[in-house]
Formats: C-alpha cells, structure tokens, sequence
C-alpha cells in the first residue's frame, strides 16, 4: 500500500516528536494534555499531545491504524480534507477530555488516538461497506457495525473509567471525523443517509446520557 506525502509527513512528525518526549520528561510535561495547565491559558496543549505517546506500543499502533485508514480519506477528500480531519479531531478529542475532567486539575493525557479515531470514523463513513479484520474475531465485521459498536464501547469505557484509556479523546476524535466528513462531503447525506443516521446513533446517545446526569 503507497501513503500519500501528507500522511507519511504526519506518520514522521509523530514518531519524532514521540521520540523526543520518551527521552526528554520535561518535554513530555510541557506539551502534554494537562487540564490544569490548559486552564493556565497553556492552549497549545490542545494541540501537542495529540504528536506525543506514552511508548513505543502506544505509537507503533496508532501509526498502523493511521496507515491502514488514511488513503480512503485522501481518496475521497484529498490532502487538504485529511488535515482537516485529522486537525480537528485530534483538538475535537482533547476538548471532549477537557469538558469531561475540566474538575480533575492533574488529568493528563497524551497520544494520537482521537485524530486517528477521526480519521477511521470518517473512512468508515465514506466506505460503510468495508470489512474489518480483527485478530480475535475470525470473520471479518462491517465497518459501520465495528464503528457504532467502538463508540459505544467508548461510552461505556468512559462511564467506568475502563484502563488507562482516554476514551473521551477518542470519542470527541470520531466526533471530528463523522461532523467534518460530512461537511466535505454533503454528497452522502443524499447517497446514504441511512449509514449517516446509524454511525450519529452513538453520538446522540452520549450527549443524551450526559443530559440526563448519567455520564
């Protein structure tokens, strides 16, 4: 599989900037997602630590998911629609962090999960009929099926504050991708609105839940 320049340009950034904050702690303290220091007026966070992961695992997995997702975006939305998604995703998933924790002073994050996630959510979106293939699960699951079950995975991760997981940068990223995909694309809005209502069906249930005081 050949990577567009605009994708291997953010695969290189992440790994170099990663690789800085592994060997540089402050560093890693200054650019990470803290709640406390955003509230400082250190906004640039937002931003930083979607370029910085905890290890080399952390890395190596979001820049395969990045790998295997990214040319259906490109193909669809060219280079100028990937920044998009994936820029604001990834500060789409640290304000979900954000408005989450805004009470938790020291909540800190890193990683590039939520504008990876925007970015799947969005291929999702354009290519509904992808099959996906995960190692524990023999048979390959549709994709809109895998996204609406991930998000609602995430929903409960949130609720139970499941691993050292930031589901809600995940899910503000899969926010990013499905609001911006359809912004450059409103052809699908037309062509398969059924798909667009089912992948809004875990969204909607959040901010509903949130509503209600259960989240």
């Amino acid at each position: 599989m050949s990577l567009d320049l605009i994708t291997i340009i953010v695969i290189v950034a992440n790994v170099l900037i990663s690789i800085k904050g592994f060997d540089d702690y402050g560093f890693l303290e200054k650019y990470k997602f803290q709640v406390g220091g955003v509230q400082r007026g250190e906004k640039i966070r937002l931003f930083s630590a979607g370029f910085l992961h905890v290890d080399f695992q952390h890395l190596i997995f979001n820049m395969i998911t990045l790998f295997f997702f990214a040319n259906v975006v490109t193909g669809f939305l060219g280079n100028g629609g990937f920044v998009a998604v994936y820029v604001i995703s990834l500060l789409l998933g640290n304000l979900l962090s954000l408005y989450f924790h805004k009470n938790e002073y020291h909540y800190s994050a890193v990683g590039a999960s939520g504008a990876v996630t925007g970015i799947l959510y969005s291929a999702i979106l354009l290519r509904p009929e992808m099959s996906l293939y995960m190692y524990f699960i023999p048979i390959p699951i549709p994709a809109y099926v895998f996204g609406i079950g991930y998000l609602l995975y995430s929903i409960y991760g949130m609720k139970k504050r499941i691993g050292n997981i930031g589901h809600d940068a995940h899910f503000g990223g899969a926010i990013g991708g499905y609001v911006i995909t359809l912004f450059l694309a409103p052809w699908l809005l037309k062509e398969n609105l059924l798909m667009v209502g089912l992948l809004a069906i875990p969204i909607v249930l959040l901010f509903a839940l949130r509503k209600a005081g259960k989240m």
